[in-house]
């Protein structure tokens, strides 16, 4: 019986040896398994990550409220099927912060679902996407919330982007001359947000985009994650334009926001949504800007006798400028000013602006870094807030 244990453990470690012999992991931050079927029709990139956040908010004349939070926790799989042309991409977010939002619309039930897309590249470089995923808005929002330059992203965003919905995306790109690239994006979609179960409430959501790249591609896809960590030795450009339309919207941020719920149903209104935005990279140094401005037809949600429900679609516009520079250490600074100013007559809001400063380190890249900024919260006709954060980040 001693012998057991001892044979026991050895034989175990011998079958867990070979099998692992036979089964190569791929390289950190490229997923946790690499599948491929036996007649190679067919593969599958498994993926997970989570982000870590402490943060600490401070308002003068007040108490500090402290936080320490699992940010986001994904699940990821993508790869294709039958044909490389054919792929796929499914995402499902773990953390309350991901799947919130749960309301009858969603059929009481958590939003696991971010993502859940088919890319069919049917002809040339034309590519269509259907099912849900990012609209193609503006370029923070678009950038992957694990691949940003700073702890999360900004006030414009949080006020004016438009999220993922459920729908169709046609895809084109091509060259003018030489390297300059140009992309086209054209989306339809539900117009509601994501994981709404109960069809469609207003209109239609009408999302166009076109990119410009005069220089070239970037290194790695580097127009769409934060920092320079691909070093671009020739500079590089991109410039993206995207008008939204929300064709009798019945939330408060067109797609996103809250319900404008009436007497006889739902406030609908037409909503428009612009951004313009840049990303520049250069041997280290980055630059992104980005301005959106939103408004509406009718943006006061008032009953069947004319009263005021108290919604109001948020409109307005805001500003945001973020840069940083990546030191061959790999350690990073970074600044970012973000301006909002909602119309106030309207909304009631005081305009907003925020300073932050940022350190990072990559240690592999995004796959694991190590996060920090401090913000100052300047509201007008408000005491000012100050706000500082720091997170942690891996991703298999």
């Amino acid at each position: 019986m001693k012998l057991i244990a001892p044979v026991f453990i050895l034989f175990i470690s011998f079958q867990i040896n070979i099998y692992s012999q036979e089964i190569e992991s791929p390289k950190f931050g490229k997923g946790l398994f690499n599948l491929v079927g036996k007649d190679s029709s067919w593969t599958m990139k498994i993926g997970t990550r989570f982000q870590f956040l402490a943060s600490n908010l401070m308002a003068e004349g007040q108490n500090p409220a402290t936080n320490f939070l699992i940010r986001r926790a994904r699940l990821k799989f993508d790869g294709f099927a039958v044909s490389p042309k054919l792929k796929y991409k499914i995402e499902l977010g773990l953390s309350n912060r991901d799947m919130s939002g749960v309301s009858q619309f969603t059929g009481n039930t958590p939003r696991y679902v971010m993502d859940a897309v088919i890319k069919y590249n049917f002809y040339e470089n034309f590519v269509l996407w259907v099912g849900q995923t990012k609209l193609p808005g503006n370029r923070e929002r678009v950038i992957s919330s694990a691949n940003m330059q700073q702890v999360d992203r900004s006030i414009l965003n949080a006020r004016f982007n438009i999220d993922r919905d459920i729908g169709f995306q046609l895809r084109h790109h091509f060259t003018l001359f030489n390297d300059f690239l140009i992309r086209e994006i054209f989306a339809l979609s539900q117009g509601e947000g994501r994981n709404v179960v109960t069809g469609n409430l207003g209109g239609h959501q009408y999302t166009g985009r076109i990119e410009l790249l005069p220089f070239g591609k970037f290194e790695g896809k580097g127009d769409y994650f934060g920092s320079d960590l691909k070093r671009e030795q020739k500079p590089k450009l991109a410039i993206g334009v995207t008008y939204d339309h929300n064709n009798d919207a019945v939330k408060t941020r067109s797609n996103m926001g809250s319900w404008m719920v009436t007497d006889t149903g739902f406030h609908e209104t037409n909503i428009n949504t612009l951004f313009i935005d840049s990303m520049f990279k250069y041997k280290g140094f980055s630059l992104m800007t980005e301005y959106a401005v939103r408004d509406a037809d009718d943006p006061i949600a008032k009953n069947s006798d004319g009263t005021e429900t108290g919604d109001v679609v948020q409109i307005g516009e805001g500003i945001n400028i973020q840069g940083g520079y990546l030191f061959k250490n790999n350690w990073e600074i970074s600044g970012r000013y973000s301006g909002v100013t909602l119309d106030e007559n309207i909304t009631g809001k005081n305009p907003e602006q925020q300073y932050t400063f940022g350190i990072s380190k990559y240690i592999v890249g995004h796959s694991l870094k190590v996060q920090t900024d401090f913000s100052l919260i300047d509201f007008e006709n408000q005491s000012d807030q100050y706000l500082y954060r720091l997170q942690f980040d891996i991703h298999f």
